[in-house]
């Protein structure tokens, strides 16, 4: 480690100068030999790298999303030309000129920040072996060995022996302790930072190997930090631990403001978005009108949770506009119909009242009542009347007046022949 930050010596000046500085400022609240003025200076330092990269995390964003926009063309080339590597590499670099993309941009923070790393381990390590080193003279040397953060020197490590701890004017009990702490919460952040990336900020509609890539990475970094942060000074693991909670509150904000499309934080933003534009009749902010240009702009290729979104303004009475604004609909131009329900909105069905036994058969009873008050005269006749005009003995119509009728029907049926009129057989089966 010391070899690779040596390489990185001609920025160890100017790193080394801007703790100086910001040690200047601390050092007069809290003291010159303390732990938070040292402690605060590396932070800062931190926060103004970081400041300094945010285009470069922007780009890093945009090169990420690419990729993944990708990955279904990547997945046809590597299937098309399994067997010829060299055409498959050739399609790729085709592909990734085409699009526009570059596979390094993803890094380019990464990339960025790793001279400011090992140019601050190049100054510690000085610090711990009693060396002045860029613009740290004798008097800052000796101001930096003093300082402790929680019992543990800025200069000392998990692995340092108990003489050297002990010339740092520390326990190498406290030295581990707050080193292991340390470890545990850089590795703790790192992981949740992916894990974030991976559970929210990913497009589920898509199943291509950069997924899984991603979701080893979750596990394969942690475990990196973990393995290398022992070999790390307590003051590169305060600006190690400051960088990775940097990056989580940075993509936190990056997934609450502009996820990426068919994600989780996608869902959760467009129902924000939604109610807000539900309440105030208009879309506020300049980057929620961009959003919903996109969205209109995508027409048919909109995913679910777009057509989700479109479909709630168009309930509210909302169109969304081409221009990123929206407008209130033909069916809502009117606030109020007659029976007071909003104008475009479908009215309740209203469902009868249950009625009880009791009320069912008087309403029964009822009815029956009616209905017997409207006979008429002729009507209210029964069949076991007889007319004067009848015989007796009269046989119903279509029946003969005798008894042998119903013996010869009987004798019929027993014969298996139909009643009634019978069909004429086939001329050829006479």
């Amino acid at each position: 480690m010391d070899t690779i930050a040596s390489l990185f010596s001609f920025i160890t000046t100017p790193v080394s100068w801007v703790i100086v500085q910001f040690h200047s400022l601390y050092g007069a609240i809290f003291g010159p030999d303390t732990g938070w003025a040292w402690g605060l200076s590396i932070v800062s330092l931190v926060i103004l790298i970081r400041i300094c990269l945010i285009p470069l995390f922007v780009k890093q964003i945009k090169a990420t999303r690419a990729m993944q926009t990708l990955q279904p063309e990547m997945k046809k080339i590597q299937e098309r030309y399994k067997s010829d590597k060299q055409r498959q590499s050739e399609e790729m670099m085709k592909l990734y000129k085409e699009s526009g993309t570059n596979p390094l941009s993803s890094c380019l923070p990464i990339l960025a920040q790793s001279p400011f790393f090992f140019a601050l381990y190049h100054v510690l390590s000085g610090i711990a072996s009693n060396d002045t080193i860029g613009v740290i003279d004798k008097p800052l040397l000796e101001s930096a060995q003093k300082a402790h953060i929680f019992g543990a020197p800025l200069a000392a490590k998990f692995m340092d022996s108990q003489e050297k701890v002990e010339a740092l004017h520390a326990s190498l009990t406290d030295v581990r302790v707050v080193t292991a702490i340390m470890i545990i919460l850089m590795s703790a952040s790192q992981f949740f930072t992916q894990r974030q990336l991976m559970t929210k900020n990913v497009d589920t509609t898509v199943k291509t190997p950069f997924m899984q890539q991603q979701k080893m990475l979750m596990y394969v970094f942690p475990i990196m930090f973990a393995v290398f942060g022992i070999n790390f000074p307590v003051g590169v693991l305060v600006y190690w631990l400051t960088t990775n909670v940097w990056t989580m509150g940075q993509q936190m904000f990056v997934i609450r403001r502009n996820p990426t499309p068919g994600s989780k934080a996608q869902a959760a933003y467009l129902e924000r978005l939604q109610k807000q534009i539900t309440h105030h009749k208009k879309v506020r902010g300049r980057g929620n009108v961009n959003v919903m240009k996109a969205i209109v702009a995508k027409g048919r290729d909109r995913n679910e949770f777009e057509r989700k979104f479109i479909n709630g303004l168009s309930k509210a009475g909302l169109v969304a506009q081409t221009d990123g604004s929206v407008a209130p609909s033909d069916s809502a131009v009117a606030t109020e119909t007659e029976d007071g329900t909003p104008a475009g909105a479908t009215p309740k069905r209203q469902q009868p009242k249950r009625q009880s036994k009791s009320q069912r058969q008087s309403a029964a009873a009822q009815q029956g009542k009616a209905e017997s008050d409207t006979e008429t005269p002729s009507d209210a006749k029964t069949s076991l009347e007889k007319t004067p005009d009848e015989p007796e003995d009269a046989a119903p119509k279509g029946k003969p007046a005798g008894g042998k009728s119903g013996s010869g029907n009987a004798r019929q049926a027993k014969s298996g022949q139909r009643k009634g009129q019978q069909r004429p057989k086939h001329p050829s089966k006479k």
